[in-house]
């Protein structure tokens, strides 16, 4: 094998985890409930074993050619970075800070002085109902808004009328270098948007993400540091604070990273191609869209044969997730979930079911197995499994 293609279908979990009632998550399942509410159909993601994955409440698959299950998240969280850090082999023993009711005041004035003016908001909210919220005062004051959520964020927005986007950058670069210590959040976020009134407010792609920087080195490190090449599609090289990369194609939303994914794999390289899909969480799983979301996975199961086909005879598929954001859920959150994982090669000729892993560090072991490099991250390789030879 010479490259690993590894897809992050962001947010689609498929069921509460056993701790699920810690963070206000019982019950909560992603993909199950978007199923039983509404005729979901995913015919190639299920010929590979989805379906066939507990909880996901679709019709399970006779014939599967594929390595199929679920894993567990040893860390504590249910955000982004967390995620993406556990299933590249950095497991956190300390979650990141949240601020449920708000940053400390001496946080924010240290922010206002360092940007050299006043914010609004400070106040846990959704992405999109706290523009309706504040967006106007905020086009009336010329103040930034600074907001959370139950993630260790600290998004600001700001209409790119009023702040370019250079500018909106360097204030999150500010934050992000004012935020170190016990108040380290995972990520400050820019959140640009447009519009002239209550209603009229949307965002635009212009989102950054700028992540507390990993504390250990993770399977991109380990990947680079064995000379092999290492290409992140979509905020990949954001939530890892652009460490560990050898190339990156920052595109926006789902079509245009499913193009940079497929233009990188009509290139010759060995290593890893880490590529998230971002619009299953923040288009549809925070707005609670069912229906939506529905039918984003069913696109991108209508894209899977185009992705297979571009592979060669050495590459290695993995699809996963890193969390969950229940649209039927309480809240716009993301919830405390399983994550799956699909494995398949153009050589495989059965099914193996992988079973419940415990820790998303499995996948980052089964990588470093199959470039033949000993790191396992205190994880289980299931490369055994995969009929690679």
């Amino acid at each position: 094998m010479k490259r690993v293609i590894l897809i992050v279908l962001d947010s689609v979990g498929v069921g509460a985890l056993p701790d699920a009632h810690l963070y206000n998550d019982t019950g909560a399942n992603t993909v199950g409930h978007i199923a039983q509410k509404t005729h979901l159909a995913l015919p190639n993601l299920s010929a590979l074993g989805f379906a066939n994955i507990p909880n996901t409440c679709l019709p399970a698959v006779s014939g599967v050619v594929g390595a199929f299950g679920r894993a567990a998240e040893k860390s504590s969280g249910k955000d982004t970075t967390t995620g993406h850090w556990e299933i590249s082999g950095l497991t956190l023993e300390k979650p990141f800070p949240t601020y449920p009711n708000g940053f400390p005041q001496d946080v924010i004035d240290a922010f206002e002085k360092a940007i050299g003016t006043k914010v609004i908001g400070n106040y846990a909210a959704s992405g999109t109902a706290i523009l309706d919220e504040l967006g106007e005062e905020h086009l009336r004051t010329g103040y930034p808004i600074v907001y959370t959520s139950a993630d260790s964020v600290f998004q600001i927005a700001c209409h790119e009328e009023l702040f370019p986007l250079d500018k909106l950058y360097e204030m999150c670069e500010i934050a992000r270098n004012l935020l170190t210590g016990e108040h380290g959040v995972g990520r400050v976020i820019a959140r640009p948007f447009i519009g002239t009134g209550k209603g009229q407010f949307k965002r635009t792609g212009g989102r950054r993400d700028y992540s507390f920087e990993p504390t250990r080195d993770t399977m991109l490190d380990v990947l680079k540091n064995n000379g092999l090449q290492v290409l992140g599609v979509g905020k990949i090289e954001d939530i890892f604070a652009h460490r560990g990369l050898t190339g990156s194609n920052h595109a926006a939303g789902n079509p245009a990273c499913v193009d940079a994914m497929l233009d990188y794999m009509k290139q010759d390289f060995s290593g890893l191609l880490f590529v998230n899909l971002v619009d299953f969480d923040m288009v549809y799983g925070h707005r609670r869209d069912v229906e939506g979301y529905k039918n984003a996975l069913e696109a991108f199961d209508g894209q899977l044969p185009a992705i297979m086909d571009l592979m060669t005879d050495e590459d290695l598929l993995i699809i996963t997730a890193d969390h969950g954001c229940d649209p039927t859920h309480h809240g716009t959150d993301h919830t405390r979930e399983y994550i799956p994982i699909l494995c398949w090669h153009k050589g495989m000729k059965s099914s193996h079911d992988l079973g419940t892993r415990e820790s998303y560090a499995d996948i980052a072991a089964t990588v470093c197995n199959l470039f033949h490099i000993p790191e396992t991250f205190n994880a289980k390789s299931f490369l055994n499994d995969l009929e690679v030879k």
